[in-house]
């Protein structure tokens, strides 16, 4: 595969262990108290011989934090979140070029030795899992072009503690392997599309496809999955105006539709014109189908979540730029190349596989997690702010 290059640019900031104990000041004494040579090389990490900090903005007061849930410290900010829900990236790699996820140049891949093995994601995801989180996701990049995917899915699914684990997939590839996939754990699946239009499909996403992302949706259903989330980022003069027909999607069959507001990424050239704002695609729907009505949402739901009656399926809607929902945040992201992400638009970063191939044991790691947990802001940045902000593009980052 050809690998298209783009030079992503990072704004290191000073860190040092006098203003980290600034932001975290309850750490100190809990540093002080252990001693071992895996803490200090973290320690030393943490000064700056290794980590590579930015500018960072994220997420208010979670109402989910349950005080007899035997979870770590690790995962709690210091707005009270606890964070149970963490996006694993598989890989950088896509076999689709969508407009919003990569720049038109592409990106330049992290050498594959970069990456984490199989080995350093289970180990990382146990580490998760045994202090709290319950809920993985696998994205990418594509998570499906992995050739270990079977094998991940496996070894996640075995690990004590873990309720669910989900994928997020553009479905091309999906379909001949999902049958094995149920069998190694998967339990839950999100299909991305962004238009039932064939020559649509093959605009956005530079390739073409869209047939076998219809028979990925169709055989996840068949095989039981329920419901199917089908994730569709609406873009002004693209897409809005099939917002309806991705709608009828549910009538008879147990999908949710769940449609994203444009988010701003490095290289994805976002414009506030091409927002479609959650407020005018919900007046769409209602417009036309007049038996919606809203359901409960849980505190840590990222969408507003409706049914029309008769229909088997949902509707939903992510209102990331227009409404924010950090104030019920519970998400970690564990990038491909090993760095550790606390909020989506946040371009703070600390790497996990540093300290990992460096001898770290688990309770250095949880360390560098836990602190880098308690840097998370209130909330990310307003949209104009995030689309200024440096951060990587979303293939990075992962889905």
């Amino acid at each position: 595969m050809r690998r298209y290059v783009s030079k992503f640019i990072a704004c290191p900031l000073p860190f040092t262990k006098s203003n980290f104990f600034l932001v975290n000041c309850e750490a100190e004494s809990y540093y002080a108290s252990r001693e071992s040579n895996s803490q200090g090389l973290v320690r030393s990490y943490l000064n700056g011989s290794f980590a590579k900090t930015y500018a960072t903005s994220c997420a208010t007061l979670s109402e989910d934090t349950s005080k007899d849930s035997p979870v770590s410290d690790m995962l709690i900010d210091s707005f009270g979140r606890l964070h149970t829900y963490l996006r694993i990236s598989l890989t950088e790699r896509c076999n689709l070029r969508c407009h919003y996820c990569m720049p038109a140049e592409g990106v330049e891949l992290t050498p594959s030795p970069q990456l984490l093995s199989l080995n350093e994601i289970v180990r990382l995801a146990n580490l998760f899992v045994s202090s709290g989180v319950e809920k993985i996701r696998l994205t990418g990049g594509e998570p499906t072009i992995r050739k270990d995917i079977e094998d991940i899915c496996l070894q996640l699914s075995n690990l004590k503690g873990l309720k669910t684990l989900a994928i997020t997939t553009n479905g091309i590839t999906l379909a001949k392997k999902l049958p094995k996939l149920k069998e190694c754990g998967l339990t839950s699946v999100n299909i991305s599309l962004d238009t039932l239009v064939p020559a649509k499909f093959e605009f956005i996403t530079r390739r073409k496809g869209h047939e076998r992302v219809m028979e990925s949706i169709n055989a996840a259903v068949d095989l039981g999955y329920n419901p199917v989330k089908v994730n569709c980022v609406v873009m002004r003069g693209f897409n809005e105006d099939e917002i309806c027909d991705f709608v009828e999607l549910t009538h008879e069959k147990p999908i949710n539709v769940r449609f994203i507001e444009f988010m701003p990424f490095d290289g994805n050239v976002w414009n506030v014109k091409k927002l479609v704002p959650y407020s005018e695609m919900l007046d769409r729907v209602a417009k036309q189908f007049t038996g919606l009505k809203r359901l409960k949402d849980h505190p840590t739901d990222t969408a507003k979540n409706f049914r029309i009656d008769g229909y088997c399926g949902s509707v939903s809607f992510i209102t990331s730029m227009t409404e924010h929902f950090c104030a019920g945040c519970n998400r970690l992201r564990l990038l491909a190349d090993g760095n550790f992400k606390v909020c989506l638009f946040g371009p703070a970063e600390v790497s996990l596989r540093d300290p990992l191939r460096l001898g770290a044991d688990d309770d250095a790691l949880r360390e560098v997690i836990g602190a880098a947990v308690k840097r998370k802001k209130a909330s990310h940045a307003g949209m104009f702010d995030i689309a200024r902000t440096v951060n990587r593009p979303m293939i990075h980052i992962g889905g």
